[in-house]
């Protein structure tokens, strides 16, 4: 095959734009903010089942307080309706039996309001322990809300740049001889398409050639399409190539 020494440089800018457009769709399907938005995902359902438990900790504390001031309610209740009866009694044995149920009564009230005290810390620790992890993924939250905003918003912008990039190469393609577009995108599709000879070294491979294959190609005529010994791809010659 033979293609003019301009039509083979062409194809050096239309593999640049190939590439560049290979990683612009992999930034508009993959963003770079999209491990860390899983890895947000995943942790927010662990703060949601800690809080599960923290609250269900925090609902029993709180139901725990409710049945003893209901407790205590009670207690003083009796103790003030046995004082009003006290006042009232006539009877000595009457009046000790209502002192002695008071006196009983207080000890129940001081043990209550003791265990009540307790309680009502654990309420206090229990709903600091709600908060604080409400905190967290209030804080996770917004993160990945932040993220998945800059996420959609460079995926707008990759898709802009791909369909940028696509005419671009559509417009370079037009100036490339069809033969020679189309063999320089069969041997993309296998691995390296095309490659600048640069000093004796193939740019598509990184490889140096050997002398008898530089030899082979120094005599080529410039509009010879010439390959990469070692990776096949379309070998371009420039001044650069020290041929």
């Amino acid at each position: 095959m033979k293609a003019s020494p301009e039509n083979q440089r062409t194809l050096l800018d239309i593999a640049d734009l190939d590439r560049r457009i290979r990683q612009a769709e992999t930034a508009r399907t993959k963003p770079p903010q999209g491990a860390r938005i899983n890895e947000l995902s995943g942790l927010r359902q662990e703060q949601l089942r800690e809080l599960t438990q923290l609250t269900g900790k925090l609902e029993d504390a709180k139901a725990e307080l409710k049945r003893l001031e209901s407790d205590v309610a009670l207690a003083e209740e009796r103790r003030d309706r046995d004082a009003q009866r006290l006042a009232a009694a006539t009877d000595s044995k009457q009046a000790q039996a209502l002192e002695n149920e008071i006196v009983s009564l207080e000890r129940r009230l001081s043990t209550l309001e003791d265990a009540e005290l307790d309680v009502m810390g654990r309420v206090e620790e229990a709903q600091a322990a709600v908060d604080a992890q409400q905190a967290l993924i209030d804080q996770t939250n917004a993160e990945g809300v932040q993220l998945t905003a800059q996420a959609k918003a460079d995926m707008a912008a990759a898709a802009t740049q791909v369909e940028q990039l696509g005419r671009d190469r559509d417009a370079l393609a037009r100036s490339v001889d069809d033969a020679l577009l189309a063999e320089y995108e069969r041997r993309a599709q296998r691995g390296v398409g095309v490659g600048l000879l640069r000093r004796g070294v193939c740019e598509g491979c990184q490889m140096v050639l050997a002398g008898t294959d530089i030899t082979a190609i120094r005599r080529a005529a410039d509009d010879d399409i010439v390959s990469c010994p070692e990776c096949g791809c379309i070998l371009v010659r420039t001044d650069e190539s020290g041929l």
